[in-house]
Order: structure tokens, then sequence, then C-alpha cells
């Protein structure tokens, strides 16, 4: 989670290969790297291979925005027991593998970390392990506050220009996450209980 805010506050994309417990997936990175401890990134700009959230933001903050990692973002013992409360009262949802059909291309999943809808979609997509291109659409301004039908602002709603979030809103006429896109089958869609059917449909055994 910790990292996923840092990747969100970097206005990073990432491939993620999901790991939970007991799967094929967890399996392959002890195999690969050595050992299963997570979270593990992978960063094939730099080569650079990091294990644990505080190692993976400061190289995020160094490498991406030549910078050291601000005091909102930095690790901290409070940080981690808040992160697990908040699986605790998910009941750990996302944390076991489930018995899946393999995707032959990653998915893509558009979201930022805060928001809950897109947190339901994550899980479901670790407990299948279907790799995933997850695309950050984090809130950039006041006006991006809100849903995305009820916006805090008054008038048209006019994302940053030059940004992810204005080309996303030019192809789809707004701004909602989650928004999954399937290349194995042309599939797309929004609303998180909507996504949730397809993937258990489409993939989970």
């Amino acid at each position: 989670r910790l990292v996923r805010e840092a990747l969100t506050g970097l206005n990073l994309d990432v491939m993620i290969m999901p790991c939970p417990i007991g799967g094929r997936n967890i399996r392959q990175l002890q195999k690969d790297a050595g050992s299963d401890q997570l979270p593990a990134l992978f960063d094939s700009n730099s080569d650079d291979r990091l294990v644990g959230a505080e190692a993976i933001i400061s190289h995020l903050y160094k490498t991406y925005k030549q910078c050291e990692v601000p005091q909102s973002m930095r690790v901290s013992a409070k940080k981690l027991r808040t992160s697990r409360m908040s699986s605790l009262l998910r009941l750990n949802a996302g944390s076991k593998a489930r018995a899946s059909s393999p995707a032959a291309q990653p998915l893509v999943l558009y979201s930022f970390e805060s928001s809950p809808f897109s947190r339901i979609v994550r899980e479901l997509l670790c407990e299948l392990e279907l790799p995933y291109l997850l695309i950050n659409l984090g809130k950039q301004q006041r006006a991006d506050m809100g849903p995305a039908k009820l916006r805090l602002n008054i008038g048209p709603y006019e994302p940053i220009k030059n940004s992810k979030r204005e080309a996303f809103h030019k192809q789809h006429g707004n701004v909602q996450v989650p928004y999954l896109e399937d290349p194995n089958t042309g599939a797309a869609l929004f609303e998180s209980a909507d996504i949730v059917d397809y993937l258990k449909r489409e993939y989970a055994r």
C-alpha cells in the first residue's frame, strides 16, 4: 500500500505482478530472486532490484523526482500498523491465491491508491494472480476532488493540460476509476461491481 501511494504521488505507472499467499507467482519470485519478501520492485529503466517499502520508495523519489522522500511519504511504524489494520478490516481480502485461468496478456487498470472502489478490483486481481499495468490517475488539483459525477468545482470539469487525466477525459468524457481494459477479450469496463463480475466470470475457476 505504501509503495502504491508513492507511485500515485509521483504519477508513475507500473506493471503489477500479484503474489498472493499460496500462488504460483510467489513461488516464481522465490525462484528468480532467491527471496519471497514483498514488496519487491524490478526497475527495468535502471536495472535496480529492491525489496521492502522503505528502499523502494527511496529509490522512486531519488530516481524519478531527484529528491529525498518527503516526510508525508516516509515509512513509519504507525503507517505500517495503519496499513495492516486496513487489510484486517477487509478480512485480508486479496492476500490468498484462488484457482484461476492465466491471462495471455496483462490487463490494464486505471486507478489511484486512495480510491476505495479501485481497491476491491485490485484485491480480486491479486487473488486471481492476473498481471496488470497500473495507470495512476491521481488527483492533481482542487477541481479533481469529489466523485466523477459530482465534483466540488463550479462549472465544467477541466483536467490539467497535457496530463493523463486530460487524455482519459477526452477519450471517455469523464475521469472515473476504476476502469479496466482487457486486451485478451477486448472488454473495457467502469464500475467496480461490473469489473469484479467480469473477472470472476472470465478468469476464476
